[in-house]
């Protein structure tokens, strides 16, 4: 390294990094990931909650009300963590509430907002070994940097 130019510290890394968010304790643990790395690095933050939609033939009279509902819970008890966690370490943040397949809505939130990073929680569903999670699934698009959180 040139002794005229010194090493710069805190200029480099993500300056965008999405994250998905579903409630389970791996994607909360990504979501505390990613806050930090947004902390230290100065960089944008999105959470993304989505919601996958049920095929409309599984499900019985008031299932779809339900499930809306349930969305609506966990969005309401991530919204209010949120608003706690920037209280002690204030960062730039979005949350946004979306339906569909979670690996396209996480893949086109990236792409729209030029996303640096990406950081989801492991799957905890046996069947993802055998058809793959949403995170095999980012990390083979080979379009970000993908961080997976245990």
């Amino acid at each position: 390294m040139s002794e005229d130019r010194p090493f710069e510290l805190g200029t480099d890394g993500p300056r965008v990094i999405v994250t998905g968010v579903d409630g389970s304790d791996t994607s909360l643990r990504a979501a505390a990931y990613a806050w930090g790395q947004a902390r230290r690095n100065g960089a944008r933050l999105i959470l993304v909650l989505v919601s996958p939609l049920a095929p409309l033939s599984s499900l019985t009279p008031g299932g779809a009300a339900v499930l809306r509902e349930a969305g609506e819970q966990i969005a309401a008890e991530l919204r209010a963590e949120l608003v706690r966690a920037s209280e002690h370490t204030p960062v730039r943040y979005t949350f946004l509430i979306e339906q569909g397949d979670p690996y396209t809505v996480l893949a086109r939130v990236a792409d729209e907002n030029r996303a640096d990073a990406v950081v989801v929680g492991a799957s905890a569903q046996a069947g993802h070994r055998l058809v793959g999670s949403v995170a095999v699934r980012l990390v083979r698009s080979g379009r970000w940097p993908v961080t997976v959180v245990p």
